[in-house]
């Protein structure tokens, strides 16, 4: 099915199914521990070797040896495979370097071998057998002295790394209120809690690969290309996925490694990627350094408005594009972005949920609070009043839906926004209090997907896609959409996902995945209704499904009846058009954050947290909230305490474990409110809906930093906001 025009009514609008906050079918397994994940599957494997990781010991420079003798020796040991003993590897599409490092390393605890034993124990202890001889060579690890060595970047999918609209520079010099501020955000890691991991299994020429990935199909392709096979001679199966945030998007060396280790050892192997593998073998999200400039009337009004961000990665990587929002979100006839590139030593950067937006907004939204402030205006009303209905570099392409200023005026109300003093006048006890706003922006995408579809004789229906669900709900969606589309209970829906195998998804990334994934089975269910029809002897234009019957002009049969003689199969997905590129689609809402310092230490406490979001149709109003207060929860984070510390004489992250890499707990976050406008968007799919999983972390470390301003006066623009950097300049208290 293509999707050229607006959608029109469909039987997804009727939302019986669609759109109730249903429980995730999935759920009893997790709970009960029934769902196997990738690193557990004892119900496909039967006694796996296993395979232990040993990471590179420089960021830069190569091996002069390995020497291996001692581990092949050792007890339980079946096999040691290196880059001299794997035979020629090949690099996929979306790997900047190599999954199994030698001679050349690229980055600090670059995988250089596995050594696979009959057991954990046995692997890791022979693993500290290896001796290795390095030649190391001086790398670059701190981005912030790189600044005059960085360089712009190549076009990416089209679009140049730069923009430019009206004079800039004519009218930032000209305006009567301008602000020039720097802002810096550190390097993060996904820090999911089930850690990178696969088992591999050969059939001759054949491997089967369980494993924990967000991205299926291109999982399969690099891994097909890493070893030289067919893709066809590939098969990736992930069922349930702990987390990934981004960072299980691409391939990565835990399950190429057990491909490797097993086909050495002549037997099943997994492979668990170690902790501090987890943070330095993998992606992260990688610092910046921005500079936002904002020239305005005395009217309040944008007449300038400039960002140039820097970021680091390693040879042939990209930057972190968080000038993204800032080329769409708020009206200005002269505008300016600017996109830098270093080249770093460090640890492959990558996509970590929200790119781009997510770090973008970190800067930009304090920059609008300053702005605001420089203006004598509320925060709020200063938002609203730079609002614009068309996209501000091409005026000509509207918004498809943008209810951003509505979003603002519920928080507003329903936060108490009204209550909000000048910064240090509210005092709760010890406790300076205060409020902070900020906007949440990301862009709409969708990817083709696919599906194939079942019905038994027993009115059963099957759906099958290689679509992943990444604890977000998508078994729940996708058997929702399927039960609106058939007019059959949830209950009678079967869903299997994560299978290469399977009709190829658009997978779980970028806030792309439950829209599209079941706007591809939106498209096979249709295909499915014409097929019953037919069989059913009845007009596929006429034929109206509910409550199990197909019926038309004035015939009704029991779907439980159709496919008595054999099960009817079909297969179908969505092609998008160009409705992105005639219309700007994107989700918005308002982030408002009060917050509690402490006066005498800097300690901050979040008091509560409300979310207005305008985001399409929400699929599932449970799983959706469930994604925004977690998206919500890691905004706080990135506020307040996560930073990779990277050491910056050696390559690599610190504090490469989660006693050291500190994330919110259930106790650092309190009450969260989350509100969902009633929409639908017609130009982004035949779902009428848009992504809301990234939406939700857009703006929150602006909106935590804004409160932290109100409540004390003290302006942090370095994240994240520690108490060390409150202290020397917290105001006397009496």
């Amino acid at each position: 099915m293509k999707f050229n025009e607006p959608a029109g009514a469909n039987p997804i609008d009727r939302q019986k199914v669609i759109g109730k906050p249903f429980d995730r079918i999935e759920g009893p397994l997790k709970v009960t521990g029934r769902a196997p994940y990738a690193y557990e599957r004892h119900d496909a494997v039967e006694n796996p070797a296993v395979g232990f990781v040993v990471g590179a010991g420089i960021a830069k420079g190569r091996i002069k040896s390995i020497d291996v003798t001692a581990a092949r020796k050792a007890p339980g040991v079946l096999a040691v495979v290196t880059a001299e003993t794997a035979g020629k590897l090949g690099l996929g599409k979306y790997n900047i370097a190599k999954l199994l490092g030698g001679p050349e390393i690229d980055h600090y605890h670059q995988a250089i071998a596995v050594v696979v034993a009959e057991s954990f124990e046995q692997a890791r202890a022979a693993a500290g057998l290896l001796r290795v001889d390095y030649a190391a060579e001086k790398g670059v690890f701190d981005l912030r002295g790189t600044k005059d060595t960085s360089v712009k970047p190549k076009p990416s999918g089209g679009d140049e790394p730069d923009s430019a609209k009206g004079d800039f520079a004519g009218a930032f010099e000209a305006a009567a209120v301008k602000l020039d501020e720097t802002y810096t955000t550190p390097d993060h890691a996904h820090a999911m809690m089930e850690p990178h991991a696969s088992m591999a299994s050969w059939d001759g020429n054949k491997v089967t690969v369980w494993t924990s990935n967000q991205m299926i199909d291109w999982g399969v392709s690099d891994l097909a290309k890493t070893l030289g096979l067919p893709k066809e001679n590939v098969r990736l199966v992930s069922p349930y996925v702990g987390g990934g945030f981004g960072g299980k998007l691409f391939l990565r060396a835990d399950a190429v490694l057990a491909a490797l280790g097993a086909k050495a050892a002549g037997r099943p192997v997994k492979v668990a990627l170690p902790r501090p593998l987890v943070f330095n073998n993998t992606t992260h999200r990688p610092a910046t350094v921005q500079r936002v400039r904002i020239g305005a009337g005395r009217d309040g009004k944008i007449t300038a408005i400039g960002h140039e961000t820097w970021s680091g990665n390693l040879p042939n990587g990209k930057p972190e594009n968080a000038i993204d929002q800032t080329r769409l979100l708020y009206a200005g006839a002269n505008r300016m972005t600017a996109t830098r590139l270093a080249l770093l030593n460090l640890p492959e950067g990558n996509a970590m949920r929200a790119p781009g937006e997510a770090p973008g907004l970190m800067a930009l939204e304090i920059a609008m609070d300053e702005m605001a402030g420089k203006l004598g205006m509320d925060p709020v009303e200063f938002r609203i009043l730079n609002d614009t209905q068309v996209d501000p570099e091409n005026p000509e392409r509207k918004f498809s839906q943008r209810r951003l200023s509505e979003c603002f005026r519920i928080g507003s109300g329903r936060f108490g926004w009204s209550a909000r003093k000048q910064p240090g006048e509210t005092r709760d006890g010890r406790w300076l209090v205060g409020m902070g706003v900020a906007t949440a922006f990301r862009g709409n995408l969708v990817m083709k997907s696919a599906a194939r579809a079942r019905l038994a004789a027993d009115g059963r229906i099957t759906v099958e896609t290689d679509m992943t669900d990444i604890g977000t709900g998508t078994y729940t969606i996708i058997a929702q959409t399927t039960a609106e589309m058939l007019g059959v209970p949830l209950t009678q829906i079967d869903v299997k996902l994560g299978d290469s195998a399977f009709p190829v998804s658009a997978g779980s990334g970028g806030q792309w995945g439950a829209n599209s994934a079941t706007s591809g089975v939106y498209a096979c269910c249709v295909k499915l209704r014409e097929a019953i029809a037919r069989q059913a002897g009845l007009d596929p234009l006429k034929a109206d499904f509910a409550d199990g019957q197909v019926t038309a002009d004035g015939k009704s049969v029991a779907l439980a009846g159709v496919a008595n003689a054999r099960d009817i199969v079909v297969e179908d997905g969505i092609e998008f058009g160009d409705l992105d590129k005639r219309y700007a689609q994107s989700t918005f809402g308002a982030h408002f954050v009060e917050i509690g310092v402490d006066h005498a230490t800097g300690e901050s406490r979040i008091r509560r947290m409300l979310a207005v979001c305008a985001a399409g149709r929400i699929l599932n109003p449970k799983s959706a909230r469930s994604q925004v207060i977690g998206a919500m929860t890691m905004g706080a984070g990135a506020a307040l305490m996560e930073e990779l510390a990277v050491d910056k004489e050696r390559g690599f992250f610190v504090n490469h474990d989660l006693a050291g890499y500190e994330v919110p707990v259930h106790a650092d976050i309190p009450h969260q409110e989350v509100v969902f406008l009633d929409e639908t968007d017609p130009y982004s799919s035949p779902m009428k809906a848009k992504g809301v999983g990234e939406l939700g972390i857009c703006g929150v470390a602006a909106a935590v930093a804004n409160a932290i301003y109100n409540a004390t006066g003290v302006r942090v623009r370095d994240y994240p906001i520690t108490l060390d950097k409150l202290l020397s300049a917290m105001p006397e208290v009496g």
